[in-house]
């Protein structure tokens, strides 16, 4: 059975690719959780990857430690399942999604750190940010005007799992977005491995002060 090495479901963006993939999918798998910014973290992991990082998928001795790896790996592995659009161009459009996904939209995660169990509107935004949202914007409206929705592609595949994070963030710190932007991002969200992921990760109650300050801030409002 495969192994799945992640971290905190309420912060680890990274994690929740792989997993709500091979969760929506039905690949089994063994789920291993290591807390980020411990020790013990900073000691298991270094063994199990050369980056240190997590998600890592185990398969017997071979060990993924890149999201967008592991998702062409469990494609290859499996391809009974439509883990990518089954089109050749539909299929190459996905690819260059998470791709983008995968390197791009640095300010949007600096300052919009995914925090399912937060409710902060407002918090993070910069015109930075906004770039970022627009350029996301613009490929999730043509993805779902090409497939008809409900999903990037149709049917929920490795790219909408690639972007739950980002529907995350916006539900967190709610952006201005198009009527069609959150109607895909909360089908995002009520997909049942989506769910599943986001109900155990508001049940961690682990918070990292160094993705949470203003937990620590004075309340400016007493």
């Amino acid at each position: 059975m495969f192994i799945l090495h992640i971290g905190n479901k309420n912060y680890s963006s990274w994690s929740m690719r792989p997993w709500v993939a091979m969760t929506a999918f039905g690949i089994p798998f063994e789920e291993r959780q290591h807390w980020l910014d411990t020790p013990a973290f900073a000691a298991q992991v270094p063994l199990l990857s050369p980056v240190a990082r997590v998600p890592i998928l185990e398969d017997g001795a071979l060990r993924i430690w890149d999201t967008l790896a592991i998702g062409e790996y469990l494609a290859e592995r499996f391809p009974q399942h439509a883990l990518w659009p089954r089109d050749a161009a539909a299929r190459a459009r996905a690819r260059s999604l998470c791709a983008s996904m995968h390197s791009g939209f640095a300010a949007l995660r600096e300052h919009m750190v995914m925090n399912i169990e937060a409710d902060l509107p407002g918090r993070g935004w910069n015109p930075a940010v906004q770039r970022d949202i627009d350029q996301i914007l613009l490929m999730w409206q043509s993805a779902l005007q090409t497939s008809g929705g409900p999903f990037l592609f149709g049917a929920f595949g490795v790219a909408d799992a690639f972007y739950a994070p980002v529907c995350m963030r916006f539900l967190t710190y709610r952006p201005e977005l198009p009527d069609w932007a959150w109607a895909y991002v909360q089908a995002v969200a009520d997909h049942p491995a989506v769910a599943r992921w986001t109900g155990q990760a508001r049940a961690e109650h682990v918070f990292l002060p160094a993705d949470e300050p203003y937990r620590s801030e004075p309340d400016r409002t007493a």
